[in-house]
């Protein structure tokens, strides 16, 4: 394949990490652009699960198993690398320079023109953080081949859903008096998501920006009080800062994970991160080659978040990723199991009820389980459980899910990760995957169906299963049979309940705004 000063929207392009949170909202608008796009996912499920799952090709592989990664490049004029290991364990800025130098050489051998990266700033001072390097690192991975590199460096990313404005939200909605550490005071330059999907898509048709490094960012450099302040401001709110110099990174993580929805194992090396400057040093490199992407300032792009996310239609998540989940790079996606009823080694427990209702309206409410609905029966001892699973390194119980009434397979809710979904007529079903630490792997499922004895009514069934590992495992069963026993079957109550007073409403019109159909957000 010949080299070309750009890339024409007939083009094929590889999206990897299309799953992600940044992958998941880039591709939608390369399609729009009239752009071939073929996604290099672990898991084909999650992809599918997207709206505009079934208008891209599908190329399943790891970027760690070298092999899976040329038959993804056949074909491809330009390749996204949007791959990020910070979730998944230790090691991941071993496991990212890994994955970016297959990831390359597999574009060599396939003849991909361009590769177009998504890193991070270059932090100032030195003591810069691990994540923060591996970001650069991998950067210089890409660059060791042939293949001009296109390397955005961006700080922070500001959008609904988004790790950076969702531990801004949380800290500033939940804590009136916060105490926080010296790095709120280190100054740093957070971007919109719509400036960073717009500098991607264009990039495709600026050729100068081959083999460049552009810093971006929003128009505003502030402290992380000075965002808190501004986020209050907008909301509304009353808060009152106070400095102590003695939080450390651990101890910030654990209080973050407490306050957050963000996970102790992501938490931590991120707000390490926190402690460096990252600012964009030369301003002109970008507005030089980009000079249609106006940056936006901060307050207005937690105004957009906010709008998207009051009005329940978030297309993606920072835990949309794989590599969020608690079993990232220990379990491989195709290792879940696509049946539990054939599956050999698990404890069951059933329980079924009746209810006036339609099999519509009670999988409806099936759905909005977890979140804000929360669990409907003993939610103290659901986050107390969440507690007992973060004081032991697991996810916790971070209150949150994409979509107040639906979800999408790999959707996070709560501690469990949808696994599973199925909708019609005759038979609807919900799985959930527990990612709480366990001596075993566990799920919750919900079938829906019309009930056979009553033409009117639905059957709606619950099955905890567990997969004990060892003798552990099994002596952990035992010793919770009876709490799950009366959790399990308050919660099925309460929702019977909650599904006959949902029926009994009358229906009334989704009133929720909508965006144009386009818009870069």
């Amino acid at each position: 394949m010949t080299a070309s000063a750009s890339v024409p929207s007939s083009s094929t392009v590889l999206v990897s990490g299309a799953t992600g949170y940044v992958g998941g909202r880039l591709v939608p608008h390369l399609l729009e652009r009239g752009y071939t796009v073929r996604c290099f996912v672990r898991d084909e499920r999650r992809l599918r699960a997207q709206p505009w799952g079934e208008r891209v090709e599908v190329a399943v592989g790891d970027a760690l198993e070298g092999d899976t990664l040329p038959p993804a490049m056949e074909g491809v004029d330009a390749a996204y690398y949007l791959i990020h290991s910070l979730g998944s364990d230790e090691d991941f800025a071993e496991r990212d320079r890994r994955a970016a130098a297959n990831f390359r050489r597999a574009a060599e051998a396939k003849g991909v023109d361009r590769i177009l990266y998504l890193g991070g700033m270059r932090p100032k001072g030195d003591r810069a953080s691990k994540h923060l390097r591996s970001r650069i690192e991998t950067g210089d991975v890409l660059r060791e081949g042939p293949i001009p590199v296109t390397e955005f460096r961006a700080a922070q990313i500001v959008g609904s859903g988004s790790l950076s404005f969702e531990l801004v939200r949380y800290l500033t909605e939940r804590v009136p008096v916060m105490i926080c550490p010296k790095w709120v005071h280190t100054p740093t330059q957070p971007i919109a998501i719509r400036n960073v999907l717009q500098y991607l898509i264009t990039a495709l048709e600026v050729p100068e920006s081959r083999g460049e490094i552009v810093e971006i960012g929003g128009s505003d450099v502030l402290t992380y009080r000075e965002m808190f302040e501004t986020y209050a401001k907008v909301r509304d709110l009353d808060r009152t800062i106070i400095n102590v110099p003695f939080l450390t990174p651990r101890l910030s993580s654990h209080w973050v994970g407490l306050v957050t929805p963000v996970p102790n194992h992501v938490a931590r090396p991120l707000i390490e991160g926190l402690d460096n400057e990252v600012v964009v040093e030369d301003p002109s490199k970008a507005k030089r080659l980009f000079p249609d992407v106006d940056p936006i300032a901060f307050e207005t792009a937690v105004r957009l978040a906010l709008r998207r996310t009051e009005s329940n239609e978030i297309p993606t998540v920072w835990n949309s990723a794989v590599s969020s989940a608690a079993e990232a790079g220990r379990a491989h996606p195709q290792e879940m199991v696509s049946s539990l009823d054939t599956t050999e080694g698990l404890y069951r427990e059933t329980r079924q009820i009746t209810v006036p209702a339609s099999p519509d309206d009670a999988f409806s409410v099936v759905k909005q389980l977890g979140g804000d609905t929360g669990w409907l029966y003993a939610d103290v001892l659901w986050r107390l459980r969440g507690w007992v699973d973060q004081i032991f390194g697991g996810v916790g119980f971070r209150k949150g899910r994409r979509s107040r009434t639906d979800v999408r397979v790999g959707d996070a809710v709560d501690f469990w990760r949808v696994e599973s979904i199925e909708e019609s007529d005759a038979h609807s079903m919900l799985r959930l995957r527990a990612e709480m630490r366990l001596p075993g792997r566990a799920w919750m499922q919900f079938d829906v169906a019309p009930s056979e004895e009553d033409a009117a009514s639905t059957a709606v069934t619950q099955t905890v299963f567990f997969e004990p590992k060892g003798l552990w495992g099994t002596i952990y069963w035992n010793l919770i049979a009876l709490p799950h026993r009366l959790l399990f079957s308050g919660m099925l109550d309460a929702l019977g309940r909650r599904i006959e007073a949902t029926a009994a409403q009358p229906a009334s019109p989704d009133a929720s705004p909508r965006q144009p159909a386009g818009q870069v957000s």
